[in-house]
């Protein structure tokens, strides 16, 4: 099974992350929305792990993980999600969640249990750089877990050398410095950061997300970067599905780009 790094590298641009909150918009949607994207040519999966207080996401995350809280959705029932997923697939899945549900269930004992279920990447926006360097880079190396750091617009660039530094998997790029969900276009603010960020010549690959919805916004992604990271869009369009694997094809057919 290749790394979430060797995917994008070998692909080099046009990457296709999709987000969703596990356990939303059911309990048991989780896997055949994970199926589903896989079957229909996402490059890499990222799965949302609910929580009561997600300081990083707009309304549309925050709804999902609030209904994905309703719906009885686990740390160890998403671990079984994927368990059950690579049976028959090997896409590269990544866990995204927040510092505190790490070290509520235990760090090395999430660490190792992520890996074991076949998740190949975390993503803790809350988690210190520096304290996962001084108390969880060897976890992470020991469980073979790769990791993406998120830079904003608000970022030094001696902070955006040191995330580039210690992201195993890729560098996250927050297109603007607020929460996820913005359907705006893309200013020139914004051209002129990710351009700036281009020229750094970093050594992680990047993907951009916060505000990818559309064909227009994700064409913008791949010129800056590797390619687009896209959430609150996603998780809009499977709110009301009563066919997860229709839904899912018209949506990637509106983000088609080349």
């Amino acid at each position: 099974m290749k790394t979430i790094r060797q995917t994008i590298i070998e692909k080099g641009n046009n990457i296709l992350n999709v987000y969703f909150t596990a356990g939303h918009p059911t309990l048991e949607s989780t896997e055949i929305i994970m199926k589903s994207l896989a079957d229909t040519g996402v490059d890499l999966i990222e799965l949302g792990m609910p929580y009561s207080d997600p300081l990083a996401d707009g309304p549309t995350i925050q709804r999902s993980s609030e209904i994905a809280l309703k719906n009885g959705q686990t740390i160890s029932n998403i671990f079984q999600n994927v368990k059950n997923i690579r049976k028959t697939h090997q896409i590269p899945i990544i866990m995204m969640g927040y510092f505190n549900q790490m070290l509520q269930y235990g760090a090395e004992r999430f660490i190792s249990d992520a890996h074991l279920s076949g998740i190949q990447g975390l993503i803790i926006p809350d988690m210190p750089m520096e304290i996962y360097e001084r108390d969880y880079q060897n976890l992470f190396i020991e469980y073979q877990m790769e990791i993406s750091f998120l830079v904003t617009p608000m970022t030094s660039h001696e902070r955006i050398f040191q995330a580039d530094r210690l992201s195993s998997a890729f560098l996250y790029i927050v297109s603007q410095s607020s929460i996820t969900g913005n359907q705006s276009g893309i200013s020139d603010e914004q051209l002129a950061y990710f351009g700036a960020i281009q020229s750094m010549n970093l050594q992680s690959p990047t993907l951009i997300g916060f505000g990818i919805h559309d064909k227009e916004t994700r064409e913008i992604a791949n010129k800056y970067s590797n390619g687009a990271i896209v959430g609150s869009a996603f998780i809009r369009t499977l709110e009301n599905s009563k066919d997860y694997s229709a839904t899912i094809q018209s949506f990637m057919s509106r983000l088609e780009s080349q």
